[in-house]
């Protein structure tokens, strides 16, 4: 490879995302995808929607945004939306991306809530919820095993340390 040639993969650069900023919409459309694409990590699909995809931002930017977002309370992503729509189109911008994120999932559970209401007392649905349940359990067990490495040290040591303390407030 001669030092003239560009990487494969090569990062936007900054003449890449000086275009015009995305409208309300398109904020909006952006965030309810990634919120309904990821499951509990939306920042990988966050990263790519706006730095590689759309390329309203440098991979940079991204970075210093999301370090901002760190310092912020309250979950990063959220952060992330609020002041990444806020950084292109103001307020406006920010809370579309904000209404973006979380309007899709709270819509689902709420329809999920309302159905589990009106027919949470038909036996088929309770079967079907406590199958789920059994492979959620499965799920969490298979998928933290090393966490049963930590809770097979910890566990013994803070109910070491409990009876140790307590007895030594008693005397």
């Amino acid at each position: 490879m001669s030092p003239d040639s560009a990487p494969a993969a090569q990062e936007p650069d900054r003449a890449a995302t000086s275009g015009p900023p995305p409208s309300l919409a398109a904020l909006f459309v952006a965030f309810a995808r990634m919120s309904l694409a990821g499951f509990g990590g939306v920042l990988v699909f966050a990263r790519r929607a706006i730095v590689e995809q759309h390329r309203w931002m440098t991979a940079d930017e991204f970075n210093e945004t999301f370090a901002l977002c760190h310092f912020l309370p309250g979950p990063n992503i959220v952060n992330l939306s609020m002041v990444f729509g806020a950084r292109l189109r103001g307020i406006a911008g920010g809370v579309a991306a904000f209404t973006g994120l979380l309007l899709p999932p709270t819509l689902i559970m709420t329809v999920l809530a309302i159905i589990y209401a009106r027919f949470g007392d038909v036996e088929v649905l309770r079967r079907i919820l406590a199958g789920i349940s059994c492979a959620a359990v499965g799920l969490l067990g298979v998928l933290r095993l090393p966490l049963q490495a930590v809770l097979l040290v910890a566990i013994p040591v803070s109910v070491g340390a409990t009876f140790l303390l307590r007895r030594k407030v008693a005397a």
